[in-house]
């Protein structure tokens, strides 16, 4: 098996190594060193989530990837995810587009509702149309991106006639993934449109999602697609020399982060036992590079994936051990994973 590793991040507003706030600002600049540090240890994408609340910095991911486009060479830039139900899929592609003629082709864009509400009456749309807001623009999007002119009769979304969009694409359609948090007729969205599926997976053994990838090969074949688009996942992780030394550093933002979703969705609040219970059995994979790089190994062969993406960001967790569990998870998760895969390595 082969696999490729990349990172993603909400932006995140951190706090610095003595444990003081920095502004949304300066976290919008480190965001854009933790990507020029991926692409020099040879990782291979960023994603960058979007919101529009206090305690994430980015709003606009595609501004702060074209800064990381002239400063990168290999490194793919993506989203993680863009809200497609409060957007509009023709300025999305269009922005999109522009990136990748940027980027000279190392654009991709993935589609999701996102699992904050924020910027459905920042927008002007109503909640009570989240799944046909959806459902709508990810059609246009898809006939957008696979056959131009378009012409369009929206619903919720504008009339278009003969509608060809500009940049045009130098290498072929826009990659583009669906994500998705576990629901079945989500996974079977995707392969209606023969778009590569990537699964967020945000606790809870990453086994669990198997059925999710099967189900998703079945439809392509079901649809008339070939059963071998890519599946990828994301999961929550932190790197450093030492498992003790990861779990240490990583706990106090993880809660921090955590309490104030849980507060407002009615999550429990976590505590060190659910922590380490996740660390241990779940999805998350913290700890030293070894033990970093077996979680994903096994990940991996559990869904059949060829993408992992790391999710780097937890709550105000600081830019420099940011860094370094960026430089670690380059330099030594990557070639660890990578020869588990070949079996060269016992996992």
């Amino acid at each position: 098996m082969t696999v490729e590793l990349g990172i993603d991040t909400f932006g995140d507003v951190t706090w610095d190594d003595d444990d003081r706030p920095v502004s949304h600002a300066q976290t919008v600049r480190n965001v854009v060193e933790q990507g020029v540090l991926a692409d020099q240890v040879g990782l291979h994408s960023i994603g960058i989530g979007e919101h529009h609340r206090d305690d994430f910095a980015i709003s606009a991911p595609d501004v702060v990837l074209a800064g990381i486009a002239t400063r990168t060479q290999q490194l793919r830039l993506g989203t993680a995810v863009t809200v497609l139900s409060s957007d509009d899929p023709v300025r999305v592609y269009e922005r999109f587009a522009t990136l990748d003629a940027l980027s000279d082709g190392r654009a991709e864009v993935v589609l999701g509702r996102g699992s904050f509400t924020e910027s459905f009456p920042l927008f002007g749309y109503d909640l009570q149309d989240y799944e046909a807001l959806f459902e709508e623009k990810l059609a246009l999007f898809a006939a957008l991106r696979t056959s131009q002119p378009v012409t369009w009769k929206g619903t919720l979304t504008q009339d278009l006639r003969d509608v060809t969009l500009y940049p045009p694409l130098e290498n072929g359609p826009l990659p583009t993934w669906i994500a998705v948090g576990g629901s079945p007729q989500s996974v079977v969205r995707a392969a209606h449109y023969d778009i590569p599926l990537m699964l967020a997976i945000i606790g809870g053994p990453v086994e669990r999602f198997a059925p999710f990838s099967d189900l998703y090969r079945r439809a392509l074949v079901e649809f008339g697609h070939t059963p071998d688009n890519p599946v990828a996942y994301h999961s929550y992780g932190y790197v450093a020399e030492t498992d003790e030394q990861a779990r240490e550093e990583f706990f106090r933002p993880y809660v921090i982060s955590t309490e104030r979703i849980g507060a407002e969705r009615g999550w429990p609040a976590p505590t060190k036992e659910s922590f380490l219970e996740e660390v241990e059995h779940g999805s998350m994979a913290v700890g030293s590079p070894e033990t970093v790089a077996r979680k994903i190994a096994a990940g991996v062969r559990a869904l059949g994936a060829s993408r992992f993406d790391l999710k780097i960001s937890t709550g105000p967790l600081s830019h420099g051990k940011l860094m370094r569990s960026i430089e670690l998870y380059g330099t030594r998760v990557a070639p660890l994973v990578r020869d588990m895969l070949a079996d060269r390595l016992a996992d």
